[in-house]
């Protein structure tokens, strides 16, 4: 920066600077509250996924149609477990 400036071209740089700043802490502002909006929905989807998750289970293991289990139906794993193999 030039030592040689005038008060006024100080006065007017100090001033962008200033309004470049504002902009900056505005728009930072704004990424915060889509950050915490994003965040809030995400929480809403993951308790959503969970209750799915716990009434297909819960669904899985009820008879269907009034059939009765076959023995050993029950000690069968959930379908999203994942097999020894992997």
């Amino acid at each position: 920066m030039p030592h040689n400036l005038s008060p006024a071209a100080l006065d007017a740089r100090l001033e962008a600077l200033e309004t470049r700043l504002a902009y900056q802490e505005d728009w930072l502002d704004t990424l915060d509250q889509t950050v915490i909006d994003q965040q809030r929905r995400l929480d809403a989807l993951e308790k959503i996924s969970a209750l799915m998750r716990e009434r297909l289970r819960e669904r899985s293991h009820e008879p269907s149609h009034g059939q009765t289990p076959t023995p050993g139906e029950s000690d069968a794993p959930p379908d999203d477990e994942r097999p020894p193999h992997y």
